[in-house]
Order: structure tokens, then sequence, then C-alpha cells
């Protein structure tokens, strides 16, 4: 079973369910896609076992073959090519790397080359398989990583995957759901929180998962995220009270399920509810 764990931003808790979710887990599988910004590994600290780069092909012109027909740059609806000074320019972090450029050319005068966008990085933490995408700085998207990621975790054998999705509702929170079994949104229990609730919401419905919400930070005053979940039907899966205790534990690194026996029971207990059909 692949579980995607999602938040309309930063900062909600996403990586605090994602983490503490997986090391409850017997045997589970961990990947963090959120590339630009992966923290998850900073809970599952241990040695590397592996980092393999992440590349794409992109174009690069033979000039001296080039005719100047331009029909590589005509093909080309990203405008990652240009027709300039007698030459074909490739702009290439606009290039999608579909490979179409090269198909057309008539002249055989396009070739690809890898370029490394990122890299995944590989761990083990006690029962917990670790892999982590991590986006160079600069690029402009960590789709490719992502999809590596979901290959991973076709070759595992993990009776349970936590997928810690990207925050907000992108392409790449999209390409990090689309084989989820099951979705479980992170809500503060604010106005924007319940503003982010509802955006990554709609999209979670686009797809067509099952859902449910954890709602993060809870106090003892009005919580909107709370009503949005109750006026539109959604599933409260687990109400984590703010409290010191957890930010601290967790500001320091360490996962609160391994700490207090009494988190972890909360996330074993959170599992049960999306596995074992226990939500009301």
């Amino acid at each position: 079973m692949k579980i995607a764990v999602l938040s309309g931003k930063g900062g909600t808790g996403k990586t605090l369910v994602a983490t503490n979710l997986s090391f409850s887990i017997n045997n589970s599988l961990y990947l963090d896609c959120d590339v630009e910004e992966p923290n998850g590994h900073l809970f599952f600290e241990s040695p590397l076992i592996s980092s393999v780069d992440v590349s794409l092909p992109i174009p690069r012109v033979i000039d001296e073959k080039c005719d100047g027909c331009m029909k590589c740059v005509d093909f080309c609806k990203f405008n990652a090519l240009a027709y300039v000074g007698n030459k074909v320019l490739v702009f290439d972090k606009i290039c999608h790397s579909c490979g179409g450029c090269k198909l057309v050319c008539p002249h055989d005068a396009i070739y690809e080359e890898e370029r490394v966008i990122g890299k995944i990085e590989s761990r083990k933490y006690g029962g917990v398989d670790v892999h982590t995408g991590i986006l160079n700085p600069g690029e402009e998207s960590g789709t490719k990583i992502i999809s590596r990621l979901m290959e991973i975790a076709k070759s595992k054998r993990e009776e349970i995957t936590v997928i810690d999705s990207p925050p907000g509702s992108s392409c790449v929170v999209m390409d990090s759901i689309k084989d989820a079994d099951y979705c479980i949104i992170v809500a503060e229990s604010s106005i924007f929180g319940a503003h982010n609730l509802e955006m990554v919401h709609e999209l979670v419905l686009l797809f067509e998962k099952p859902m449910g919400v954890v709602l993060n930070k809870t106090t003892n005053g009005i919580n909107p995220s709370k009503l949005y979940c109750e006026n539109n039907n959604i599933p409260i899966l687990l109400d984590i009270p703010f409290s010191k205790k957890i930010n601290a534990i967790s500001s320091s690194g360490v996962l609160i399920s391994e700490e207090d026996e009494k988190y972890k029971i909360m996330f074993t207990n959170l599992l049960k509810k999306i596995t074992g059909g226990e939500i009301s």
C-alpha cells in the first residue's frame, strides 16, 4: 500500500507525520519526494548506503550538419530551441527532454547528452528503507527525480510505502500521488491552513483518491480546518494538539514516535485507521 502525505504549504507538519508513520511500521519504505527541500533524512540519520545521480537527456547540435531548416525549432512547443546567427541554440533549463527535435531533424544533426539535475540518496534506519530525492539548486523541475523514486517503490517489497510529497498542488505533487492508494492531508488550525487544505483537497478529488486529514498544532479555539472537514465529509484521522514537547523533540532531529511510546502508538493507530477500515 502506498500512502502519500500532503500539505498546502511547508511547515504544517507533513514530514512530522510522514516520518513518524514510517517509523511506526515494522517494515516500511519512506520516499522523500519534497525534492526542493528534503528534510526527512534528518530524522533518519544513518550512514549513506548509496547516492545515484539523476539526469535528463539534453539535445546538442552538430553545427556542421545543420543546414538551418529549423524543423527542430518549429517542433519544440516549449521554445527551448532558437535559430540565431545561423546556429541552433538550446536553452537547457526550458527543455523538457522529449527527444522530438532529434527525431524530426532530417540531417541527423542533433544528439543528446546527459545533464545531472539531482540525485537520490539511500539509507536504512531500523526497519525503514529511506530514499531521499534532492534537486540541484537552480533546476526548474524535479519530476524526473520523483519518477525515479516511484520506480524504487515498484521494485521494493515493503508492505507499506510512505510518500512525503512536496507541499502545494503543483505538477511535482501530482507526480507523487498518482500511484498512491491513500492520501493523508496535513492541515493547521488557522484560516490560512483551511485555505491550503481546500486547495489540496480539490487536487486529491481530481485524482479520485481516498483521503483523510490530520489536524496538526490544534488549540482550544475555533478550528477552520476542522470545520472545512466536517462541511465536506472528510474523515479526520488524527488531531495533534499544539505541544512544546513535540516541537522540542522534532527541532532536535528526533522522531517523536521513537522518543515516546505514546506517540508511536498514536501513529500505529493512524495506520490502522487507514488500512483496517476504522475511519468513521
